[in-house]
């Protein structure tokens, strides 16, 4: 292909699909008196030359105490495709949600004002939206393909955020924090409403919220440069990060992530991802909420049994542990892992006794098995032996709890108008 032809070709898409998409780029500020006027002028150029879209550009300033929103408004009379928001409040999430909830454009982008992210990237997150093959797109500097210049610390820190995110919630995009999304603007309003944090967090949850209300998201890899002036404190955003795991941890627990967005047809139920026929979200986040109660009952349990162990033998001391730890743990389960009450609450306690017998009578045959084949067991072997059946079983017991202690009752229909 010649260089003539590769310059004519967005010219040449341009007049094929400008009708078919409108674009909004919010570009949130906070302080930028300094970087604003160069944005704006690179985007502007750019996007007028290169995007093969009706494009519109917002600024956002929210909070500025500068000259961030007058030197918006001054380029906003220079350019009818330029508008400008002031909010009261700070914050990236509620500058993205106002710039967002407000555009009447088909597909809605923001982007950070250093642009960090190289440009090339914005039309390969904008085709598949435009096209209707995703929801939301995103890009990513964690993926192959992406080229970044980054310091070692802020690599890291990084990485090990995305992989907490990626491999403790179940969400597959691999680059939560990247100023560089986009969204169709039909499907992403009822997640605007839906997410609570107005800061950095936003990012993370808006995807949380995205994969477990089943919409598709797509990754673009990007060329990222960090920039040296970031007015991110890394600590008090990390600390709020946590905060907003454990927020939304429960929100999906509760259904309370749940929202009525437009979609895909759902393949959840047949994708290898569902376990136990639940959404992956759903699902993950039972996991990690009864792992924790896991080994927080297990950590009760060792000390129980070491305290009862002076004044009794192995199995009275392993009746009288489990029984202790046994009933806050099941209460635990209920009111923080299952969060439904699996029908009359007598029944839901003969299940969870005959699951009790059960571990009892198991970690009671392996520790007096143990004593009866090591001649000189000391207290140290029984615990070892505990821990090792009491692991097993709890793998086992998740299942229990899901399917039979903690399940949902089945509603009977009735028919009207006939038998």
């Amino acid at each position: 292909m010649s260089t003539d032809e590769v310059i004519a070709a967005p010219a040449e898409i341009r007049a094929t699909t400008t009708a078919t998409a409108t674009v909004d780029i919010i570009i949130p500020v906070l302080n930028e008196e300094r970087a604003l006027p160069g944005c704006l002028a690179t985007l502007t150029s750019y996007l007028r030359q290169k995007l093969p879209f009706s494009y519109h550009i917002t600024v956002v300033d929210n909070g500025s105490t500068d000259a961030t929103a007058r030197i918006a408004e001054d380029f906003a009379r220079t350019d009818p495709r330029v508008s400008v928001i002031v909010l009261d409040v700070r914050g990236r999430g509620a500058a993205v949600k106002a710039g967002w909830g407000a555009s009447d454009c088909d597909v809605v982008v923001y982007m950070d004002v250093d642009l960090s992210t190289g440009l090339d990237a914005l039309l390969p997150l904008v085709a598949p939206l435009a096209s209707g093959h995703c929801e939301l797109s995103i890009g990513t500097r964690l993926a192959h393909g992406s080229r970044v210049n980054r310091s070692f610390k802020r690599e890291l820190i990084s990485r090990t955020y995305n992989s907490i995110v990626r491999y403790g919630f179940g969400l597959r995009c691999s680059d939560t924090q990247l100023g560089f999304k986009a969204a169709r603007a039909d499907a992403i309003r009822p997640l605007l409403a839906a997410a609570q944090d107005d800061r950095w967090f936003f990012d993370t949850e808006l995807l949380l919220l995205a994969e477990h209300n089943g919409l598709r998201v797509h990754e673009v890899p990007v060329d990222w440069v960090e920039d040296i002036d970031s007015r991110v404190r890394l600590g008090s955003a990390a600390m709020a990060n946590i905060r907003g795991l454990v927020r939304m941890n429960r929100a999906i627990l509760d259904d309370r992530a749940t929202v009525d967005v437009p979609r895909a047809p759902d393949l959840r139920a047949t994708h290898p991802d569902a376990l136990l026929g639940r959404p992956r979200s759903v699902q993950t986040a039972k996991l990690i909420s009864f792992v924790v109660i896991g080994l927080v009952s297990t950590l009760l349990y060792v000390l129980a049994y070491v305290v009862l162990r002076g004044i009794m033998p192995p199995g009275a001391a392993n009746l009288c542990a489990l029984v202790t730890v046994g009933v806050c743990n099941t209460e635990a389960n209920r009111r923080w892992t299952f969060t439904r009450s699996g029908g009359p609450r007598f029944i839901l306690h003969l299940r969870a006794l005959a699951v009790f017998v059960a571990t009892y009578l198991l970690t009671t045959f392996a520790v007096v098995a143990m004593k009866h084949l090591v001649a000189r067991a000391g207290l140290l072997l029984e615990l070892a032996t505990l821990l090792v059946t009491y692991g097993v079983i709890t793998i086992a017991r998740f299942v229990i709890l899901d399917r039979w202690v903690f399940a949902r009752r089945r509603r009977t229909r009735v028919a009207h108008g006939g038998q």
